[in-house]
């Protein structure tokens, strides 16, 4: 048998060693591709929950003609939003924030609506690439 020798087994050992190397290479790019996917759902969620913040703030604390500190105020909402955001570690000086009242004014039975926008920077392409998050909340004023 001629191929049986340690001829053959040095072939095969490089084989093994280039399959591995291609099989770590896809591994370790699947790996960091779920770690940013995992970063970018928990920016997201973390903005849809400070709009949602932002929209309970303003349908609890009402219309600023009934509220004499203005607590239903824009200004207001936006800090509450901002306030939730930085206790998340996020970046709140890159945060837009932007209250709006559809039906016109901030009484009771209008709607209010929050949108909370952020630059998000991948890990791994930080020079590349910003993507802006933005999650959006409407609620009606209640008080």
């Amino acid at each position: 048998m001629k191929g049986a020798g340690p001829a053959h087994m040095r072939r095969e050992r490089g084989q093994a060693v280039i399959e591995f190397a291609l099989t770590i290479g896809f591994l370790v790019i699947l790996m960091v591709s779920m770690l940013e996917l995992t970063l970018f759902m928990y920016n997201y969620a973390v903005l849809t929950d400070a709009a949602k913040e932002g929209v309970r703030y303003a349908m609890v604390h009402g219309s600023s003609g009934s509220n004499p500190s203005g607590q239903g105020t824009s200004e207001s909402v936006t800090s509450t939003v901002q306030a939730f955001l930085s206790a998340s570690v996020h970046n709140v000086s890159n945060t837009s924030v932007d209250v709006e009242y559809p039906d016109g004014s901030n009484n009771p039975g209008n709607r209010v609506q929050v949108t909370v926008s952020y630059p998000y920077n991948p890990l791994f392409l930080a020079d590349w690439a910003t993507i802006t998050i933005s999650a959006n909340s409407v609620g009606r004023i209640q008080f």
